[in-house]
């Protein structure tokens, strides 16, 4: 039995655990007393690690390299050097043709680490000579990571994790920490066992609304109005900071020309909330000796999630709560290492350390240290991950390079997203499972998983710490930096490293306040938390800042914190009768993403399955004739779905909530792909929907069960192909039924389709994920045949 060291790769709070290793094989998880948790792990992270051994429950992992020699062609596997060489040939026919900017790229944040995505950018820049390269935080935290760099010059958390637990106020809006962050739900609660204030604002009765001294349950996408509305009381009532206004602040008098019209009063009915309440909550916060605002997706996922995070901003700036011990800014991230794509320049506009692209000086330090001419390096902000459907569309994007992520699961309106896949010339996926996106890709490269490489992780509060391999690669699978280094040099532009630790020490020194992170000082169970400069490095009791803007010194140009307003307007797409209820996706706590690696945990699967659940008020299912656990439709103008209901009195009436982690019941066949106009992070929390019964429930079920089978044996087939000689194109599938055999308690038995020599039939042979397949109209009581979209 050997133990291995590793940090969790599910959501961003960086726990530190061992793996279990026995013949081969992970068995189990033991938490370890990391910096941020303390010893303890959640549900995912106990039970959250199975997927390496490739059960086979959900979608059987990637071995061996394939391609489409064209398109519409089935998958067929080649070697490393066929499918590299393939790969190749294929940009440099884009590029050609159309330039550069047609290629765009996607890193992951989904365990892969920074080094990895640190190479990956490098290849798109230093190669490429783009900067269309991204990060899921497009759909998460950039909204964040923009409105926090304009106003305090950082656009991470400014205090740590285990402030939480130490100040003295804790203001949350639109996070539900108990089941976003388990362990950092752990330190809220113990924050407030010591006294602390808790303010909790969501339109749900989450966990922490339960022991919260203030809940104020406001409507569903009045955000910015009741952050206005907050700030609008302070300074109405006097309880403003106003040494730290004049001394630390910029702009005041513009911001409050906006806010003024902001009276709790004013916008009580677009919050839902009596003013005194909105005035009480701010009385709270402002006169709490420390505090800390917390915010999530609830925040991010709106058309106005920039201008709502800079409220959120300036209401810290407003009371001193920020640059100052136990008080600051807490976007935490919702996966294990989106901060860490974000430090390593997975951004379209900027290098790694947050330096900018369109700076010349900055250009020139890369292409000095890169070995390319300036001229290579462009100044041109790159396309954003959600401008995909769009240059796709218009012909202006024509490559895809998707690292370790399914937008097919995970973005927005399903359908378009199809659309878009299918409509490039040349669909790339790196990944470890065989994926919705990866089943229709032109070429598939399998990488190793979390437990099989060494990497460097960024916690949500800006700690790096080291994630060693457990196992080795299994089958063919390469580390992901060998892999576009490799691909870098078959292009012209030569790439070899020896191990993670040189690529570190290259990020290092390219990125001054990630300079004193040495492998040394997060050895075990050491960590350094940037800004962590040079002179930290051989100081074995400097692990760099703990919070941020020390004494009011922000990092803005001109070092002070900048006061930003916006008014408020509705969301894009408002309720009205054909569609009167209001969608919001949302996190569960047993399952993580488009679920490929917690869907392939024993424990975790077994918990929850398909099609998942939309979660309803008991006044708004009464009113359909709808029971709990029944199965039910629901629908947008984008599509329709199935889900089983959660008749649940801690949701408001008018709205319903959905985990996007589904296939069946995929609540992205439904949201608006509407986005903010400067993140372009997609509004994921408002879009207009109906909720209706099924009358036949036995049929539902069956038909539900068999849209799920024959998911599961349409990408156990294409993943089966991987099975058959390398180079033989020729062979005959055995058909996607054949593949994915029985469902036998949740698993897919998989007729060998993972180790076995049988192929899955030919691509156009089975349903694609999203695509309408016949449902019988007794389902509906209807008496027209009406397809499932």
């Amino acid at each position: 039995m050997e133990k291995h060291m590793a940090v969790c790769p599910y959501c961003g709070a960086g726990c530190k655990m061992n793996l279990v290793v026995e013949n081969g094989l992970v068995i189990e998880v033991e938490g370890l007393d990391g910096v941020t948790n303390e010893g303890e792990l959640c549900l995912k992270g106990l039970y959250g690690y199975d997927f390496i051994n490739d059960t086979k429950i959900l979608t059987p992992r990637l071995y061996h390299p394939m391609i489409r020699r064209e398109k519409g062609a089935p998958l067929e596997r080649v070697s490393w050097d066929e499918a590299l060489d393939f790969t190749t040939s294929r940009l440099r026919t884009i590029i050609e043709e159309h330039g550069p900017q047609a290629v765009m790229l996607t890193g992951s944040s989904r365990g892969a680490g920074n080094e990895a995505n640190y190479v990956m950018q490098k290849f798109t820049r230093a190669c490429l000579g783009t900067n269309n390269i991204d990060n899921c935080a497009r759909t998460c935290h950039a909204a964040s990571v923009i409105g926090l760099m304009e106003c305090v010059g950082s656009g991470a958390m400014s205090v740590s994790i285990p402030v939480l637990e130490r100040t003295d106020c804790i203001l949350l809006i639109g996070y539900n920490p108990a089941a976003s962050h388990p362990i950092v739900a752990r330190r809220i609660v113990r924050a407030k066992e010591r006294g602390a204030q808790l303010i909790v604002c969501d339109p749900r009765v989450i966990e922490s609304a339960r022991i919260a001294d203030m809940y104020l349950p406001l409507e569903n996408g009045s955000n910015l109005a009741l952050v206005n509305a907050l700030a609008y009381t302070v300074i109405d009532e006097d309880l403003a900071d106003w040494d730290f206004i004049d001394e630390h602040t910029e702009g005041f008098d513009d911001w409050w020309a906006v806010v003024q019209n902001y009276a709790p009063e004013d916008v009580a009915a677009t919050c839902g909330l009596p003013p005194e309440v909105i005035r009480q909550a701010a009385r709270r916060y402002a006169t709490a000796k420390t505090a800390v605002i917390g915010w999530g997706m609830g925040v991010t996922q709106q058309v106005q999630g920039v201008q709502t995070v800079r409220a959120i901003a300036a209401l810290a700036l407003i009371t001193g709560h920020i640059g100052k011990p136990n008080s600051g800014l807490a976007p935490v991230r919702g996966q294990n290492n989106v901060q860490g794509s974000c430090d390593m320049g997975m951004w379209p506009s900027l290098y790694p350390g947050y330096q900018r692209v369109d700076d010349p000086a900055v250009r020139a330090k890369f292409a000095a240290a890169w070995g390319v001419s300036e001229e290579h390096l462009s100044l041109e902000e790159g396309w954003k991950l959600t401008d995909l459907p769009h240059g796709v569309a218009d012909g202006t994007i024509r490559a895809f390079y998707n690292f370790g992520e399914d937008p097919l699961q995970t973005e927005p309106d399903t359908a378009q997203m199809q659309r878009t896949l299918e409509g490039l010339d040349l669909l790339i996926s790196q990944d470890i499972f065989m994926t919705q996106t990866t089943a229709l890709a032109d070429v598939v490269l399998p990488a190793t998983s979390w437990g099989e490489h060494d990497a460097v992780f960024t916690a949500s509060d800006r700690s790096f710490q080291r994630t060693t391999a457990a196992l080795p690669p299994k089958g063919e699978c390469r580390h992901d930096w060998e892999i576009f280094a490799d691909l870098s040099t078959r292009m012209g532009y030569p790439m070899a490293y020896r191990d993670t630790e040189e690529i570190w020490n290259e990020v290092r020194s390219l990125c001054p306040q990630f300079a004193g992170a040495t492998y040394e000082k997060m050895a075990g169970l050491g960590y350094a938390q940037w800004p962590v400069f040079a002179e930290a490095a051989d100081d074995p009791n400097n692990n760099g800042t703990s919070e941020l803007f020390e004494g009011g010194t922000f990092t803005t140009p001109d070092g002070k914190g900048h006061l930003c307003a916006a008014e408020w307007r509705p969301p894009t797409e408002e309720p009205d009768d054909a569609y009167p209820l209001v969608l919001c996706t949302v996190r569960e706590v047993g399952h993580y993403s488009c679920r490929s690696m917690t869907g392939n945990c024993k424990a975790l699967a077994a918990l929850a399955d398909e099609p998942g659940y939309v979660s309803i008020s008991p006044q708004d299912a009464d009113a359909r004739g709808i029971d709990e656990e029944q199965l039910v439709w629901v629908y947008s103008r984008r599509g329709k779905i199935i889900a089983r209901a959660a008749v649940d009195e801690r949701i408001n009436d008018g709205a319903v909530y959905m985990t996007y982690q589904w296939w069946v019941g995929k609540c992205n066949e439904l949201t608006i792909h509407a986005t903010d106009s400067e993140s372009g992070t997609p509004e994921d929390k408002y879009s207009a929907c109906q909720v209706e019964a099924i009358p036949d429930q036995a049929g539902a079920e069956q038909h539900l069960q068999k849209m799920y089978r024959d998911l599961k044996a349409h990408l156990a087939a294409e993943a089966d192909r991987q099975n058959l000689p390398a180079g033989d194109a020729g062979a005959e599938a055995a058909g996607d039924e054949a593949a994915a055999g029985e469902i036998d308690g949740g698993e897919a038995v998989a007729g060998e389709a993972a180790g076995g020599s049988q192929a899955g039939a030919p691509r156009a042979s089975a349903p694609l994920p999203g695509r309408p397949s016949t449902l019988n109209p007794a389902l509906l009581g209807g008496d027209d045949e009406e397809t499932f979209v």
